[in-house]
């Protein structure tokens, strides 16, 4: 298998950067809790083993590459766009607000920027994006593990917060467990609403 370094290196070479950031986000799907968003600055000479989309990764393996992450980036930094800003904005722009907000949170300014999907945020900075990037570059793939596992933790957090939801199993996604919560209890603070049009118009039909 070819390293996600490789990919990285390659861009750097071919563009004459030194600093080159990668941006990827998690949480656009869930009914409730923030987006995240990361943005990181890996160096180029050495390797963390292991580094992959977090997609792939168990959460297990993803706790053990966050510390090892932070260690050894040049810098990172973690940003979210809060559920309210959601509902006002919509998720995709809510995304690229988060990674816009990463991005500028840098110790560091890079001199590329390499954004997962096909959408990017409007940046000072050059940028492009990179389809399914979390599979190719080390440092988009980096990025999302550090968005996943931060925003994995805050759900954790949130089960205490509010008890009842369980978003410790479910993080907030539109799982049955979650959905037979809000028809018990109704959304909390932390839920989308415009994420609940749907599930709001069938309970109206209910009554």
């Amino acid at each position: 298998m070819v390293s996600l370094y490789v990919f990285d290196r390659n861009i750097a070479g071919a563009q004459g950067v030194s600093a080159l950031c990668g941006v990827d986000e998690a949480g656009r799907g869930p009914l409730a809790g923030p987006v995240y968003a990361a943005a990181v600055i890996l160096p180029l000479d050495e390797e963390i083993q292991g580094i992959d989309d977090s997609k792939k990764l168990t959460a297990k393996k993803r706790e053990a590459l966050y510390p090892q992450i932070l260690r050894q980036a040049v810098c990172y930094a973690i940003a979210t766009a809060t559920p309210a800003e959601i509902d006002r904005l919509n998720i995709l722009q809510a995304t690229m607000l988060a990674m816009r907000r990463a991005v500028q949170a840098l110790g560091v300014r890079p001199d590329r920027v390499l954004v997962d999907g096909n959408r990017a945020p409007e940046l000072d900075i050059p940028a492009q994006t990179v389809v399914k990037g979390d599979a190719l570059s080390a440092g988009i793939a980096a990025a999302s593990i550090l968005a996943k596992v931060s925003r994995d933790r805050y759900m954790d957090e949130m089960e205490s917060a509010y008890p009842g939801y369980q978003f410790a199993k479910h993080k907030g996604y539109p799982t049955k467990l979650h959905f037979e919560a809000l028809d018990a209890l109704g959304p909390s603070d932390i839920h989308r609403r415009s994420f609940l049009v749907k599930w709001e118009r069938k309970k109206q039909h209910e009554v």
